[in-house]
């Protein structure tokens, strides 16, 4: 007998020290979206111009970074291109194609084309003053991975990026 009652109270402890914890993380899910994007987003970001050439833009996207803004000579954004955008405009054609003179002659024109050209031009973009719980929203709602970080005048100050949020949630919840 006594040593059930060990095992319930042992139990009944085990209960209230997760209920502890999860009353904790949900305290600390609720101040992250309170958080300023300012403190959170990425402010090392690859810039390029528009008239840049796309084998710049493969040649920049390396490493950590998956994704470049397009300003202009103010800094203001233009576009936003990602390796997806990327990779979209590299896609072979679907159907009965063959390798060979035409293919190379379609990369050799890639290798012409600018920055401008598989840009997106009105990507979603996040206010430096919102707080992480818009930017969670704004990425749940379109399924962006990436946010472009401007002020009212739509210079660009860096990029939220789904990694970044989770790393302060790693930081918080532990």
């Amino acid at each position: 007998m006594a040593k059930s009652n060990k095992v319930r109270m042992l139990h009944t402890k085990k209960r209230l020290l997760q209920l502890r914890k999860r009353e904790e993380l949900s305290h600390n899910i609720r101040y992250i979206a309170k958080v300023p994007v300012r403190i959170v987003m990425n402010r090392d970001v690859l810039k390029l111009h528009p008239s840049d050439s796309l084998s710049k833009l493969v040649h920049e996207l390396r490493g950590e970074r998956s994704c470049a803004v397009v300003v202009d000579e103010r800094n203001r954004l233009k576009g936003f291109v990602t390796m997806k955008d990327l990779l979209h405009f590299f896609q072979p054609p679907k159907r009965y194609s063959i390798v060979g003179i035409s293919m190379l002659k379609q990369y050799s024109l890639n290798r012409a084309s600018r920055v401008e050209d598989i840009m997106v031009k009105r990507p979603i973009t996040i206010s430096i003053d919102e707080g992480l719980g818009k930017a969670i929203g704004l990425m749940i709602e379109t399924g962006k991975h990436h946010l472009p970080v401007v002020d009212d005048e739509g210079r660009v100050y860096g990029i939220v990026e789904v990694r970044d949020i989770i790393r302060l949630v790693r930081i918080v919840s532990s």
